[in-house]
């Protein structure tokens, strides 16, 4: 969008057709005592398009963009290639301009990829039904904790340690005023947690991770089958989901609700979004499931289409009623998931997550060689985590001044936690190269 500065006359025009004097009075229902009495310090005055242009520039520039520099961050968000088809396909008109929508039947073109997307999720995930897509997967966690919550009519989930802290942060806002009880696991770097004997008959679900935020793989079929036994239902969240094309699906291992990030699929990392949120369940639950769904059917004249078979959402039924309140189905994310993936098709999908596993495979063997560094995890994707012998965060500062996006220290995101102090977190997908592993490894060696 263009900078569009306005004028004073602008502004008394607009000030005479409202009837006000003048901008000051547009705010006297502001208490003074909550207005600032100057200005705040440091912004400039207004400027001209050229000097806006050129002061965001110099922003810009002070940002380290990971097509520029050795990157290994990822944490719940990846960097991986995005053909250009996929942007050119998402923005052709057709697509762009048909969002939600509001009278179904009439868009076959959005129902028919809604359709798709859907049909491509069960597939990853190993279940029966998904829906048209959450607005991400830490929210459509927090979804899926309040749908078993429904199922079961108990009201107390089991988190696991293993779990991302932002979507154990979601899950706990959410707990506080939906009134349920979320039990928080302690943190389990070393991916050995054991859950079963915590489940019990007031248990309406456990919420787990694959692989962990730590980068642990794990089979959680003995979870699933104790969790069955207690009726309670297992909930399983996969933050990178191209670890589906090597991983067992979580529908094999009995889950009952699968969540993932799709952002790792068509969608750049953008700042922080937007991404897309996968929801996938048995059939048995379909319609405890938030969201839309898309179903096929036939015309009265016997040809193919498609129909919004359910859509239980606040703007369609009373409030009261609706299994969700989430505004949004990320459309245009899906849209451009379901591109990527059928691009790679089968086969490339696994190809492409085998050569994630091979790099971050590499990495680890090149990071395990440095005097004093410990590779935590016994199995991984493509993300493991470190053991450092001084805190990772003056260790990703210091990598930083010298142009190095080296991972993530653990206690950025679990901060009151000592004995994370010295992990870091490391990611390594298809973009990874020699000509930016060796560079991590040597200042590594500099800055220990």
């Amino acid at each position: 969008m263009r900078y569009l500065p306005l004028t004073e006359a602008d502004r008394r025009e607009m000030l005479s057709v409202i009837g006000a004097k003048s901008v000051d009075e547009l705010f006297r229902d502001v208490p003074a005592s909550a207005r600032l009495a100057a200005k705040v310090g440091g912004l400039p005055d207004h400027q001209g398009e050229l000097e806006v242009e050129r002061a965001f520039q110099g922003f810009a520039a002070r940002n380290l963009s990971p097509a520029s520099t050795p990157f290994f961050i990822g944490a719940g968000a990846y960097r991986h290639h995005v053909p250009a088809t996929v942007d050119y396909m998402i923005q052709r008109g057709e697509f762009l301009t048909s969002y939600t929508p509001y009278q179904p039947e009439i868009t076959q073109g959005t129902l028919q990829y809604l359709f798709e997307f859907q049909t491509q999720v069960t597939l990853l995930t190993g279940m029966e039904v998904a829906n048209a897509s959450m607005y991400d997967g830490s929210t459509g966690t927090a979804e899926a904790v309040l749908m078993a919550n429904r199922i079961t009519r108990r009201h107390k989930a089991l988190i696991s340690g293993g779990l991302h802290p932002q979507y154990r942060s979601i899950i706990e806002t959410t707990a506080k005023w939906e009134g349920f009880t979320a039990t928080l696991s302690k943190t389990d770097a070393e991916g050995l947690e054991e859950l079963i004997a915590a489940v019990d008959r007031d248990t309406s679900c456990v919420v787990v991770q694959n692989p962990s935020f730590f980068g642990h793989v794990r089979d959680f079929t003995k979870l699933a089958e104790a969790c069955h036994a207690a009726g309670a239902l297992l909930i399983v969240v996969v933050t990178e989901v191209v670890s589906l094309g090597l991983l067992m699906p979580p529908g094999e291992m009995g889950a009952d609700i699968v969540v993932c990030e799709g952002q790792s699929i068509g969608n750049g990392l953008g700042f922080g979004g937007p991404y897309v949120g996968l929801f996938a369940t048995r059939d048995k639950y379909m319609r405890q499931m938030p969201g839309r769904l898309v179903g096929e059917t036939v015309d009265a004249d016997g040809k193919r289409g498609f129909v919004l078979t359910l859509s239980t959402r606040e703007q369609h039924i009373r409030r009261e009623k609706a299994t969700s309140n989430i505004c949004t189905n990320a459309g245009l994310c899906a849209l451009a998931f379901t591109v990527h993936l059928t691009l790679l098709g089968e086969a490339g999908f696994t190809r492409l997550a085998e050569i994630n596993h091979a790099k971050a495979s590499q990495l680890a063997d090149k990071i395990a060689a440095i005097p004093g560094v410990t590779v935590v995890n016994d199995s991984f994707f493509n993300e493991f985590t470190v053991k450092l012998p001084k805190p990772a965060a003056e260790v990703v500062e210091a990598l930083a001044a010298k142009r190095i996006l080296g991972g993530l220290p653990v206690s950025r995101l679990i901060p009151n936690d000592p004995s994370v102090a010295n992990l870091l977190l490391l990611a390594a997908t298809e973009t990874a190269t020699d000509a930016g592993m060796d560079p991590l490894v040597a200042a590594l060696k500099e800055v220990l």
